[in-house]
């Protein structure tokens, strides 16, 4: 069995290069190369890292023999043709969430995997913390009883890429990025719920997104051609009577929201921090877990938990055979269908169904 899993990363950017810092501490992972159409900067990076080959052209990088698996961290809507370029020059791919920009991009991406064998993994980093592992165990077991409800509420008071400070503008670009806030941050949370309920169908979805808030600066709006939703929501219908609402927000007027929830007939809990709500002998009770110590304790008596901390780590470990892959890019495809649910309920002012989402195309109201 194999001992390092060799790499090739393609995009060099502010995610490319967290992806590539994180793999240096994983002494499974080797990079032998790494591929960006701004050469000058990958070389940059591949020399601070230590990578031995550059690619302007990342095809070159796919041509390689030597090369197991890739890593995708370009802008969204370059996930799928990268993706699926790579998964049929017989790499298996980890991704950058999210899975692409629309639900109909996301399909393609699940079924070449599929149909060809290779594996395919979605960064959906929210799923490792021991907060969310530890939730998933109380519903796995049972504690909650049946599930009826669940909830996803987070915002940013004023945290919009480039025009509030930060990254750069093809993030609120909606030629390049496919959306604004449903798919930079609420894919995280979205992407937890349905583990956390162990991925249930979607039937309905209804939302709407908005672009309201005035406090941006002119030169900023103008210059990053803003064109993307700030806020967005969404109340799905899941398979077996389960009721999800979510809202994410970059920018909004209020103080913060209470995170996420999955309530049952006997139970009901917050995820961050994890806490449990209950009735014990006609009285309600309120109570706190120790999840730093269960953590401690999971890694000391089984090596494998290690693999569920981190996604990346979780991906290498996976590949050499470790770990079973967690099927992340059925949890980002069902993703992918909620977000792409809310830009078109969004657009037809009511609630769309599983088979209108797959049949009309993005390109008409995105």
């Amino acid at each position: 069995m194999a001992d390092k899993v060799r790499l090739g990363i393609i995009g060099t950017g502010i995610i490319g290069k967290s992806h590539i810092k994180t793999y240096s501490e994983i002494p499974e992972a080797e990079i032998v190369a790494v591929a960006d159409i701004r050469e000058d900067e990958a070389q940059r990076v591949a020399q601070e890292f230590k990578i031995g080959t550059v690619y302007a052209d990342y095809r070159q990088l796919l041509a390689r023999d030597d090369i197991q698996a890739v890593d995708v961290c370009l802008h969204n809507r370059l996930h799928t043709p990268v993706t699926v370029a790579a998964l049929q020059a017989g790499k298996d791919v980890y991704c950058e969430k999210p899975m692409s920009w629309c639900y109909r991009d996301a399909q393609l991406m699940e079924e070449t995997a599929r149909k060809l064998g290779r594996k395919l993994h979605i960064q959906l980093g929210t799923i490792y913390a021991p907060e969310c592992r530890a939730a998933k165990k109380l519903i796995d077991e049972g504690v909650l009883g049946d599930i009826y409800y669940a909830k996803a509420s987070h915002y940013r008071r004023r945290g919009r890429p480039y025009v509030d400070g930060y990254a750069t503008p093809a993030f609120v670009q909606r030629a390049a990025a496919g959306g604004g806030a449903m798919l930079d941050m609420a894919v995280y949370h979205i992407s937890r719920i349905l583990f956390l309920l162990n991925n249930p169908q979607v039937l309905t979805v209804s939302g709407n997104t908005y672009q309201m808030t005035d406090n941006m600066y002119a030169d900023r709006r103008e210059s990053s051609k803003y064109d993307v939703e700030e806020l967005g929501m969404g109340l799905v219908r899941l398979a077996g009577g389960i009721t999800f609402f979510m809202e994410e927000a970059w920018a909004i007027h209020s103080d913060q929201p209470d995170g996420d929830h999955i309530y049952g007939t006997k139970g009901g809990v917050r995820v961050e921090p994890l806490s449990y709500y209950s009735t014990l002998a006609d009285i309600e009770m309120d109570s706190t877990f120790d999840t730093k110590g269960a953590d401690w304790r999971w890694h000391a008596c089984d090596p494998t938990t290690a693999a569920f901390e981190q996604s990346q780590r979780h991906w290498i470990w996976a590949l050499l055979g470790r770990v079973p892959l967690l099927e992340t890019a059925k949890i980002a495809l069902n993703t992918a269908l909620i977000t792409e649910g809310v830009y078109l309920s969004s657009k037809l002012k009511r609630e769309v169904t599983v088979q209108e989402i797959g049949e009309t195309a993005p390109e008409s109201y995105r």
